[in-house]
């Protein structure tokens, strides 16, 4: 009886390892874009979030202090009484992540909100009348899309 002695190899051929790269490529195409559109819907949400909470702030704060409104000042987070260790009004000065990490925590003073998309500040405060909006939302609290 002879004994046949098998001299195949094993592994993978250059085609199929190609045929295998093609077809991760092709589903990377697919899924990237749903995690960028994931992401900005993050964005626009949280903003949303953080945006009704300093209204909240604020009005507690009018109730408590007789129809005055917080001492806030333009810049980095500078919302005056609204934040402080306690947590009464609030505990940390809040983020707009829609228009990105370096701007997203500082405050212009003005009375109307944004008409275009913007990433210099994060929220404009009506000093006069005690308004809030997000940067890059618009007076319907809306985001505006980047051009």
């Amino acid at each position: 009886m002879s004994h046949v002695r098998s001299c195949g190899r094993s592994g993978f051929t250059l085609v199929e390892i190609l045929i295998v790269v093609v077809i991760l490529g092709i589903l990377a195409a697919i899924v990237v874009p749903q995690f960028a559109q994931a992401r900005k819907e993050a964005a626009e949400g949280t903003t949303v979030h953080e945006l009704a909470k300093l209204r909240r702030a604020i009005d507690v704060y009018r109730v408590r202090h007789e129809n005055r409104l917080p001492s806030v000042e333009e810049g980095d987070g500078t919302w005056g009484d609204l934040v402080a260790s306690t947590g009464e009004y609030l505990k940390t000065a809040p983020s707009n992540p829609y228009v990105g990490d370096t701007n997203a925590r500082r405050i212009i003073i003005r009375d109307t909100p944004d008409d275009a998309y913007q990433t210099d500040y994060g929220w404009i405060f009506n000093d006069q009348d005690g308004s809030i909006w997000a940067g890059g939302f618009d007076a319907n609290d809306q985001p505006i899309l980047a051009e």
